[in-house]
């Protein structure tokens, strides 16, 4: 899952970078509305977390601007404006969900995965494929109920696929969701996390689409 941050407060930016990027979610940062609008003309990120005091425009302009270009990425409002009026008025503007700073991460990490859950094909926090197991929660994998050591990658391919069970996904789109702007990737990067999760996982449960990509089928 990949987020966009747009927040001018950079120790707030970095600390909340390094938070959802401990839980495996995806991070791009920008500090001003004009670089949020510019970022999100391309169909690169699942949601955004959007502050309203930016330095260079209202971030409720930013918002409405996004909703009027038929943009539906979801959107979560960090602000210091408390009143019921201000809350109103971002949820009005298409806002998808309000946090009032300062907040605790966990609330966030929680409104987060709601939207997830609501974007992917999951109906709640266990992904379950036969004998698979996928807690979003606590970032487990279980086979049979017991757990599988997998990396945080391997994690986060099998998270992707099996959100997206019965739809093929091709490498670019798994290395869209897997790394950050600027990260290096190697050219054989997906396919390396697909061998050694297939290892590890029930024979033929990832499956290969040749020239296309890969799936796993529904239950």
């Amino acid at each position: 899952m990949r987020i966009l941050l747009v927040e001018d407060d950079l120790p707030l930016a970095q600390a909340l970078q390094q938070s959802l990027r401990h839980e495996g979610f995806l991070v791009n940062h920008v500090d001003t509305g004009e670089d949020a609008l510019t970022s999100l003309t391309i169909p690169d990120h699942d949601m955004v977390i959007l502050d309203l005091g930016l330095p260079d425009m209202d971030g409720l302009l930013v918002l409405k601007k996004l909703r009027a270009k038929k943009k539906t990425t979801p959107v979560i409002v960090l602000t210091a404006r408390d009143t019921i009026e201000q809350r109103v008025q971002g949820l009005d503007f298409g806002a998808d969900d309000y946090l009032i700073k300062p907040f605790d991460i966990n609330e966030l990490l929680a409104r987060l995965r709601v939207i997830e859950r609501r974007l992917g094909t999951a109906d709640s926090a266990i992904i379950s494929i036969a004998l698979v197991k996928l807690d979003t929660t606590a970032h487990k994998v279980l086979i049979e109920d017991k757990a599988l050591s997998c990396s945080k990658k391997e994690y986060m391919v099998l998270k992707i696929l099996m959100e997206n069970a019965g739809r093929i996904q091709s490498r670019e789109q798994i290395e869209s969701r897997l790394y950050d702007w600027g990260e290096e990737v190697m050219s054989n990067a997906v396919e390396v996390h697909i061998h050694n999760l297939r290892k590890k996982l029930p024979e033929k449960f990832i499956q290969t689409v040749r020239g296309v990509g890969y799936t796993i089928n529904k239950a």
